[in-house]
């Protein structure tokens, strides 16, 4: 098995409705996304996927969620911008990009701190 990763950032703005907290005040960040992929075999130049390509493809979801109130734009007008909620929304924006690929999207890890994560994995 062979695995990949890209890492992008975007910076926004966001607060947590009913938190109880601090971070239900309108607060800032810069998000930082890893993106994985894997799969059993290479192509035929010995690459699992392009990191260029997966690039891009990341750096589109991205763009969306730049310099926001991630609380304005859906899905998250409806639901509330946790890592955990950008991770799997990024996830799911990715996922047709790569569904004729021969890999897999493994997961997509969403930092707002060095020192605070959160990963989605499809189940």
């Amino acid at each position: 098995m062979y695995e990949v990763a890209v890492n992008q950032h975007f910076d926004a703005a966001h607060y947590l409705r009913n938190y109880g907290g601090r971070c239900e005040n309108l607060h800032g960040h810069r998000f930082q996304v890893s993106v994985e992929l894997q799969a059993h075999d290479l192509n035929d130049i010995g690459l699992l996927y392009d990191f260029t390509r997966l690039k891009a493809a990341l750096k589109d979801v991205l763009s969306r969620f730049d310099h926001v109130c991630l609380n304005d734009v859906p899905p998250f007008d409806k639901i509330n911008p946790s890592s955990e909620n950008i991770a799997r929304t990024i996830y799911e924006a990715l996922r047709p990009s790569l569904a004729n690929e021969p890999v897999t999207l493994k997961c997509v890890r969403v930092w707002e701190s060095p020192d605070a994560w959160a990963t989605y994995y499809p189940s």
